[in-house]
């Protein structure tokens, strides 16, 4: 808002809604910059060819969510800790299965999409990407999900953030790394 103020020299008193429906035509988002097109000036000539107005404004889209790292103690995982519980094992590998299900299904039908399995499954796109996401964790680390060997507090949501790189989350729970 406040480049298109600088640039159309509006008052501060106009509020942003007619700030935008007055001056702004389109805005393009890039990863590194906003893109905005002005509209030509009330009194340019309307015969005249309109000449392009563009403010290019540097911007970063925010994470959707904070990334936590995990700290890897050198010794690895303390010899005392408890193992997952058999609810919450039983939930993810329900839900890795499901994601496999999922993925074998957008990889089958070409008019399948994450916004069609959302509406069937009556829940959201995000839901359906986290849950898609854990058919690809490790081999080992869905073996060690369906054996109860992973730690307490290792459930859907916190394997569906890990990284894609098999070695750390191996790392973190104190598997044996390949």
């Amino acid at each position: 808002m406040k480049s298109v103020r600088r640039h159309v020299s509006e008052p501060t008193d106009i509020d942003n809604v007619s700030l935008i429906h007055n001056h702004v035509v389109r805005v393009e988002v890039q990863s590194d910059q906003l893109v905005i097109e002005l509209a030509n000036p009330k009194g340019a000539d309307p015969k005249r060819k309109p000449s392009r107005s563009v403010i290019e404004v540097p911007w970063h889209k925010t994470p959707s969510t904070r990334r936590r790292e995990v700290l890897i103690p050198e010794a690895g995982p303390p010899p005392d800790t408890r193992p997952i519980r058999s609810e919450n094992r039983a939930i993810l590998v329900a839900s890795i299965a499901r994601g496999r299900r999922w993925l074998d299904e957008l990889i089958a039908d070409p008019a399948a999409t994450t916004e069609s399995i959302a509406g069937r499954e009556g829940c959201t796109t995000r839901k359906i990407n986290m849950t898609i996401s854990l058919a690809f964790l490790a081999p080992d680390l869905v073996k060690a999900a369906i054996d109860g060997r992973l730690p307490l507090g290792m459930g859907v949501a916190r394997l569906a953030d890990l990284s894609a790189e098999w070695s750390r989350p191996r790392q973190m729970l104190g598997l044996p790394v390949l």
